[in-house]
């Protein structure tokens, strides 16, 4: 076989990651509309069924991860550094998890009664999502899209500082207004969890943003 089929085979094989990637941002960004929607519901039965919906999302992106890694495993040529695909895999994957444990508390707590600050929470999720999806668009031209790459990464930071606040505006505001104790505990674990997403957001942008200096 001739060295630039040989070559041509390798660039196949590099460029098959991308997709993936797509893919997997595709399917957390449904996960997260449909958390976003639960948030903003006060019917108990509908929050149990955006909690199944998300559910088959969490296992599609299961699918996409092992997919992903299956590939890293029987590649020799990688887009970019081996130890890199694997942790943005898993760190992708990690997202969507918590956006699947706050849909599950929201639907074995229950809320009495929904909180805007919870429902910008999860808008600011979305946008992580969307932001995720964008970025995975330009990992093709990746060397040549450092500069927007940069600054959405730096949104998702500023998003992480914005949930932070919000955090623990929502947080004092329940220790001192809310009277029931076990209103207080529900609220109180979805409003972590929600923001733990973020927080796993974050760790999603800054492994790219690694990725980033190092084609740089």
């Amino acid at each position: 076989m001739k060295l630039d089929n040989i070559l041509q085979i390798f660039v196949v094989k590099e460029k098959r990651f991308f997709p993936l990637f797509t893919q997997s941002a595709e399917n957390i960004c449904k996960a997260a509309e449909l958390l976003l929607q639960q948030t903003q519901t006060e019917d108990r039965e509908e929050r149990v069924i955006f909690s199944h919906r998300i559910k088959e999302h969490e296992t599609a992106g299961d699918q996409i991860t092992n997919q992903i890694i299956d590939e890293l495993m029987d590649a020799y040529v990688t887009p970019f550094d081996r130890d890199d695909i694997h942790a943005l895999a898993e760190d992708m994957d990690s997202f969507l998890d918590c956006i699947r444990d706050a849909s599950k508390k929201i639907a074995i707590y229950q809320p009495k009664s929904n909180s805007q600050k919870l429902i910008k929470i999860a808008e600011y999720i979305l946008e992580d999502a969307t932001l995720f999806l964008e970025m995975t668009r330009h990992f093709e031209t990746m060397r040549k899209d450092v500069r927007p790459l940069g600054e959405l990464c730096d949104r998702v930071k500023e998003i992480e500082h914005t949930v932070d606040d919000l955090y623990e505006s929502y947080m004092s505001n329940l220790f001192e207004k809310e009277t029931d104790a076990i209103e207080l505990v529900r609220k109180k674990n979805i409003l972590q969890i929600l923001e733990d997403t973020s927080d796993q957001g974050k760790a999603v942008s800054n492994t790219i943003r690694s990725i980033i200096v190092k084609m740089g």
